[in-house]
């Protein structure tokens, strides 16, 4: 498979109030992967995605997309060229139902008739979504809000897909479920950026790992080598 980069990022720096929460980072991320970034509470996973995403102010570095610089683009241009973010927490809109969920991930969007067969696309995927349409996002339980939330975010046809801890307070039965499903997308092209605290399952479907501690990146390389590295086991896979 001919890979090429689809994501740079470059001496990446991002502040809060006074606390740096990323140090100079370096990663990159080839099409067609699944990369995964992991670390302890607060090493800075979240904010790299949402520095990508362009919701946080970045202090210095780059991000380069598709040979292109998007450090200065807004977060609704970014999702237009193809980065979706599925967020920590799910987020999804409560008081709306999961088909109104879905339509809103298609905002940038003008083809209707992609937009509709892209939802049924997203009901063979998620089958209990389909069952659920005309339900009210926040009746739904966890793992189906979770669901709903990738699919909402798959819904703007991102080439690059930002998953922000997807197994968060699941049961383990729906966590291999959604796991399963994060590997069924792989298949059909969508590149990966996980964040996850359940660092084993993490490194058991990616294809490359980096190791986020203090907002610094200490260590990278192959998910399979990571997983066998005793520093690692000792820190994150308990």
């Amino acid at each position: 498979m001919n890979h090429s980069t689809l994501l740079n990022v470059q001496q990446l720096s991002v502040n809060y109030g006074g606390i740096q929460a990323l140090q100079a980072i370096d990663l990159t991320i080839e099409t067609g992967e699944v990369v995964t970034l992991i670390g302890a509470n607060g090493a800075g996973k979240s904010t790299t995605l949402r520095a990508i995403s362009r919701i946080v102010p970045i202090r210095q570095g780059k991000i380069i997309y598709h040979d292109r610089e998007i450090t200065r683009q807004r977060p609704h241009e970014v999702v237009e060229m193809g980065i979706a973010h599925s967020p920590e927490g799910r987020r999804v809109l409560a008081r709306q139902t999961v088909l109104d969920n879905l339509e809103l991930g298609a905002y940038c969007r003008r083809d209707r008739l992609g937009i509709k067969s892209d939802i049924e696309q997203q009901f063979l995927l998620f089958p209990r979504l389909a069952e659920r349409r005309s339900q009210l996002a926040g009746t739904l339980s966890g793992g189906e809000q979770q669901m709903l939330a990738i699919a909402r975010a798959l819904m703007s046809r991102p080439q690059l897909l930002l998953l922000d801890e997807p197994s968060l307070g699941l049961a383990p039965a729906i966590v291999r479920e959604i796991f399963a499903i994060i590997q069924n997308l792989r298949s059909t092209g969508v590149t990966i950026l996980l964040v996850e605290q359940n660092a084993n399952l993490a490194l058991q479907i990616a294809d490359r790992g980096y190791v986020l501690d203090a907002g610094c990146i200490t260590l990278s390389g192959l998910a399979a080598d990571l997983l066998n590295d005793d520093r690692i086991r000792q820190a994150y896979l308990g």
